[in-house]
C-alpha cells in the first residue's frame, strides 16, 4: 500500500461503514410494521422504496461524477445520508418515514456508485479483495442497527424517548464524522477514458451510458447483482417473519435474525477477503451460491429454531461475497469506462425494490414460504453466472 493509499484508508472504510446505514431499512420497516398496525404488502414499500432510487440515480450518479469527481460526490453522498437519519428523530410518521427512506436511497446510490471507482483509484492490489474488505467494514454497520433498534426498543440504553429510533441519530454522528474525515483528505484522481471520436461517449451522455447493457458481460453483471441485492434486502426483512411465523417470537426476540444474518455477513466479508487472494474467484463464487441454495432450502422448508437460524447464517455468509465478485468482473472487463460501469452495476440494487415488493405480496398470500420462493428464483440466477466469473 503506498503513501496515498494509506492516507486515504481510513476515511474511505468510514465511507464503507456509512454505507451499511441503507440495511437499517430491514429492522426499521419491522417497527414501523408493529407501530402502524401496516400488512406486510404496505411494511416492504419502505425497504423498496429505498432501493427504487438507484434505478433513477445511478447513471446519473456517473455522469455527474466525471465532472466534479468521485470524491466530492461521496461528500455530497453523505451530507445526503446525514439529512435522512435527521428526519426520523422528530417523527414517526408514515410519510415522513418515506421522505427519510427516500433521502437514504438517495445517498446510498450516490455513495455506491463513486465510493467503489474511488477506491479502484487509491488503493491499488487485488480489487475483489479490496471491495470485500470495504464490505466486511460495510457489514459492521449493518448488523449494529438491529442491536441498538433492540436495546432502544427495550429502554436498556437511554433513548432519550426515541425507543428504536435511537439508531438514528448514533448513525447520524457517525456520518458527520466520515463526512469531516473524507473532505479533508486529499486524493488524487483520475479520469475515465475517452475516445474522442465517439460522440456519444458514455461518460459525457446519459442515453449511452445505457448501450453498454448491450454488452453481454455488463448485462449479465447487472441482473447478478440485482438478484444479490434482492435477496440482501429479502433476507434482511424476511427472516424475522419467519421466526415470528414459524416459532411465536415477539418482534423484539425475532430482531435476533436480522443481526445473525448480518453477523455471518460481516464474517463472510472479513474471510472473504482472504480467500479471494488464495483461491480463484470463480471456486470461492460457486461455494458461496451452494451455501446460498442450502439456505434457501432450510427457510423454506425449516419448523425448528436451529434449522432456521443455520440457514439465515449460510445466506449471510454464502451472500457476502457476491457483490464484490460480480462487480469487479464488470469493472475490469470495460476497464476504460469505469465511472459508467460503476454506475449501472449501482443501478442494479434496483433488485432491493423489485424482490421486497413481490416478496410482500407474495407472503400475503400464502405466508413467508412464498417470500422465500422468490428469493430462490435469484439464486437460480446467480447459478447461471458462474461462467461468466475469470478474473
Amino acid at each position: 500500500m503506498n503513501k496515498t493509499s494509506k492516507l486515504v484508508f481510513i476515511p474511505v472504510m468510514l465511507c464503507f461503514f456509512a454505507m451499511g446505514f441503507v440495511d437499517l431499512v430491514g429492522i426499521a420497516s419491522n417497527y414501523v410494521k408493529a407501530d402502524l398496525g401496516l400488512s406486510d404488502s404496505v411494511a416492504n414499500i419502505l425497504p423498496s422504496l429505498v432501493f427504487f432510487w438507484f434505478l433513477i440515480f445511478s447513471v446519473p450518479t456517473s455522469v455527474m461524477m466525471n465532472k466534479i469527481g468521485r470524491k466530492k460526490t461521496v461528500v455530497l453522498s453523505l451530507v445526503i445520508t446525514i439529512l435522512s437519519l435527521l428526519l426520523p428523530i422528530f417523527s414517526e410518521d408514515f410519510y415522513v418515514m418515506l421522505i427519510s427512506f427516500s433521502l437514504l436511497g438517495i445517498g446510498n446510490t450516490l455513495m455506491q456508485t463513486s465510493l467503489n471507482p474511488l477506491v479502484s483509484t487509491v488503493i491499488k492490489g487485488n480489487l475483489a479483495s479490496t471491495l470485500t474488505f470495504g464490505q466486511f467494514v460495510k457489514a459492521i454497520a449493518s448488523f449494529m442497527a438491529p442491536y441498538i433498534a433492540m436495546w432502544g426498543a427495550s429502554a436498556t440504553i437511554p433513548s432519550f424517548g426515541l425507543g428504536w429510533r435511537v439508531l438514528f441519530p448514533i448513525y447520524m454522528i457517525i456520518g458527520i464524522i466520515a463526512t469531516l474525515l473524507l473532505a479533508s483528505t486529499p486524493i488524487e484522481e483520475e479520469t475515465d477514458l475517452v475516445d474522442e471520436n465517439e460522440s456519444n461517449s458514455v461518460v459525457k451522455n446519459f442515453s449511452s451510458a445505457f448501450k453498454m447493457l448491450g454488452t453481454p458481460i455488463v448485462l449479465l453483471s447487472f441482473l447478478g447483482i440485482m438478484c444479490h441485492v434482492g435477496i440482501d434486502v429479502g433476507t434482511n426483512t424476511t427472516a424475522p417473519k419467519l421466526l415470528i411465523e414459524r416459532l411465536g417470537m415477539t418482534l423484539n426476540e425475532a430482531a435476533f435474525a436480522t443481526s445473525l444474518y448480518f453477523i455471518f455477513r460481516t464474517i463472510g466479508c472479513l474471510t472473504g477477503s482472504f480467500f479471494l487472494r488464495i483461491m480463484k474467484s470463480r471456486t470461492f463464487f460457486i461455494i458461496s451460491i451452494a451455501m446460498m441454495a442450502l439456505s434457501m432450502l432450510g427457510m423454506f422448508l425449516g419448523t425448528s429454531k436451529l434449522v432456521l437460524y443455520v440457514a439465515i447464517a449460510l445466506v449471510g455468509y454464502g451472500n457476502s461475497n457476491i457483490f464484490s465478485i460480480i462487480f469487479s468482473q464488470a469493472l475490469l472487463s470495460v476497464p476504460d469506462k469505469k465511472n459508467a460501469v460503476s454506475g449501472l452495476m449501482i443501478m442494479g440494487l434496483f433488485g432491493g425494490t423489485v424482490f421486497p415488493l413481490l416478496m410482500g405480496v407474495a407472503s400475503d398470500a400464502i405466508g413467508q414460504a412464498g417470500a422465500v420462493m422468490i428469493m430462490i428464483v435469484g439464486v437460480i440466477y446467480l447459478f447461471s453466472y458462474i461462467p461468466k466469473v475469470k478474473y
